[in-house]
């Protein structure tokens, strides 16, 4: 059955996100995710006067194919795919996967591989620095269970923290934020388990609202590569390549991980032994989407959290970059709530969040009660 909500999506996707104009090409990138919404998300480029394509795929192909994976048979696909993207304007990325734990019992080695010779040069190198993008997940029956919810009431609370946000209210707000953390140097946070200290002067600052990801919420920086000292612990599980992580906690000494644990330490050492960048951080962010206030373990709402905060090691991004590179971007995350146990972060010895609040007053317009209605 089609829901009558996915064409405000669609619409959403596709004239806000990705901007689209008249003889512009889209690529529509879905994974698992039903046909009539990809028939929305079509509907809608052609209203534009855009140029569709299509590129539908599966979780379980997608594990079949890495379980034999080699560089070879990546670096063939990697050249389709790059010649594909290089054509496109505007790419839309949705999965609506019923498993996310696929790729979880691959051999060692097999996802650190794709990342690498297939991921990287097609979606790091070519899609994010050269496409209009936006990148989603459709809501299904196991990201109701993730987020311990009914089908019925994680649908209707999916659509609200989509499609009903004032975006264009939260972008204003941000500008503010954005200035004030483009101007500035030293970054402290505090919390249970965390002290961390590090610069992000001369790096700059990118408001996310609506444009790359739905939902959205958040402003990003990064931090000097090699600034980084102290330690954190994340208080929110996360999911990379299938395998489930909680109480990661990492160390750093001159922007480097040097310790890391979780309740996997083989595991984990595994990511960030990936490529040499993989053991520094690629960006920091502060999240603030009004309708989020818990994690369900999907990175595109836990990152958005209000009152949270990100630090991903891995690439960096082009419009903050601190000459980091990887085939690592793993968004972990911090949320500072009472209920977490609280925290601060300083900048330039200005108090800006205490407990999940932002109490500096370039920076109280994203508190929601000043996002929402």
């Amino acid at each position: 059955m089609r829901d009558p909500r996915d064409k405000k999506l669609a619409e959403l996707l596709v004239n806000y996100s990705c901007k689209l104009q008249p003889g512009e090409s889209c690529l529509i990138h879905a994974t698992d995710t039903p046909v009539e919404f990809i028939e929305e998300l079509i509907a809608a480029v052609y209203r534009a006067k855009g140029l569709p394509i299509v590129q539908f795929e599966t979780e379980r192909i997608e594990r079949a194919l890495r379980t034999g994976g080699s560089r070879e048979g990546y670096s063939i696909k990697a050249d389709i795919e790059k010649y594909q993207m290089e054509q496109m304007d505007a790419f839309i990325g949705v999965r609506g996967p019923a498993n996310s734990k696929e790729m979880s019992d691959l051999p060692d080695g097999s996802n650190n591989l794709y990342m690498k010779a297939f991921y990287e040069p097609v979606h790091f190198k070519v899609r994010v620095p050269h496409t209009k993008w936006v990148v989603l997940r459709y809501p299904t029956e196991f990201m109701a269970m993730q987020a311990n919810m009914s089908t019925i009431n994680f649908e209707d609370y999916y659509y609200r923290v989509t499609t009903g946000v004032d975006y264009d209210k939260m972008s204003d707000a941000m500008d503010k934020v954005v200035k004030f953390m483009s101007e500035a140097d030293k970054v402290h946070i505090t919390g249970p388990g965390t002290d961390l200290r590090f610069s992000i002067k001369g790096i700059g600052a990118v408001k996310c609202s609506g444009n790359m990801n739905i939902p959205d919420g958040e402003v990003y920086s990064c931090p000097v590569k090699d600034s980084v000292e102290g330690h954190i612990t994340y208080n929110t599980p996360s999911s990379y390549h299938g395998f489930t992580f909680t109480d990661v906690r990492l160390e750093f000494e001159k922007g480097q991980i040097v310790k890391a644990e979780s309740n996997d330490n083989e595991r984990i050492n595994k990511i960030f032994d990936t490529d040499k960048g993989a053991r520094y951080v690629g960006e920091f962010a502060l999240g603030c989407n009004p309708e989020i206030t818990f994690p369900m373990d999907n990175i595109l709402f836990d990152e958005k959290i209000a009152g949270s905060f990100h630090f991903t090691p891995g690439a960096a991004y082009d419009d903050a970059d601190n000459g980091n590179k990887s085939a690592v971007h793993w968004d972990l995350v911090c949320i500072q709530t009472p209920e977490y146990g609280g925290g601060e972060i300083w900048i330039d010895n200005e108090l800006i969040r205490k407990d999940g609040v932002f109490i500096h007053k370039d920076f109280r317009a994203l508190n929601p009660e000043n996002l929402k209605g």
